[in-house]
């Protein structure tokens, strides 16, 4: 590690990685708006998914101010971020075979509806197969995901593959295998994670597309404004009520 504060070179490493990704996946995330845009506008349904800590970008666009109103956390028991107790049982359930069927087939997602899934890795049985599975009932699947580990770590899936390798778009955060970006001589492991930093970007970026897209094709894209601003809570009333066919986390 060179010169600087440990917070200095986080802060230098992040937002190396911020750029990359503003650079490199320009074309994706036009892409992935664009997509979202397509789906809300012939009527489909939003959703997002994400095991563990990636499940922290995916609930950072639901029901949020200034988010898409229209954006629908797909949760899975147990593995929604480290609320589960040992939280070492979310780990564990990212490897069962034949759980993501179980909560597609149970969920509301048809086909004609958009989900993205979230993992950082994407070599856990659980993203590999809810990509998989929402794709064969006709959901468009968008991975948010480090394609390093394709190359550099062994999938656990048992068909050998990776979330990218089921998605219609994919958009890659550039972290790198192990998500530390800092070391020390004093310290025995690297530390300082960046993926959510970055992934969170991604997922507004991509939000942040969808709206200006629909909004360049005549439609008011349907944002929520905070509660905690005069009329915010008369505005997303509105709002829900107009979609609330489409709109899962409020029931």
């Amino acid at each position: 590690m060179s010169d600087g504060t440990p917070a200095d070179l986080f802060f230098d490493a992040a937002i190396g990685l911020l750029q990359r990704v503003r650079e490199e996946e320009a074309e994706a995330i036009t892409a992935a708006g664009t997509l979202l845009a397509d789906t809300v506008a012939a009527g489909g349904r939003l959703f997002a998914f994400g095991a563990g800590h990636s499940s922290l970008a995916a609930q950072d666009v639901v029901y949020r101010a200034g988010g898409l109103a229209l954006m629908n956390l797909l949760a899975v028991p147990g593995v929604v971020g480290v609320d589960v107790t040992p939280a070492t049982l979310g780990s564990a359930l990212e490897r069962v075979d034949g759980l993501a069927s179980a909560v597609l087939d149970s969920s509301p997602l048809r086909a004609g509806d958009a989900l993205v899934v979230i993992s950082l890795s994407g070599r856990n049985a659980l993203p590999v197969e809810m990509a998989q599975r929402a794709r064969t009932l006709g959901v468009q699947v968008i991975g948010v995901t480090s394609v390093a580990y394709a190359t550099q770590t062994t999938s656990q899936h048992s068909s050998g593959t990776f979330l990218k390798d089921h998605c219609d778009i994919v958009l890659d955060s550039k972290i790198a295998v192990g998500d530390a970006e800092l070391t020390l001589d004093t310290i025995p492991a690297p530390f300082a994670p960046a993926s959510t930093v970055v992934t969170a970007a991604l997922m507004q970026a991509v939000m942040a597309t969808t709206a200006a897209t629909l909004a360049d094709r005549g439609i008011e894209p349907p944002l929520l404004r905070s509660g905690n601003v005069d009329g915010g809570h008369d505005w997303n009333r509105r709002v829900m009520t107009e979609y609330g066919d489409r709109i899962f986390y409020r029931h």
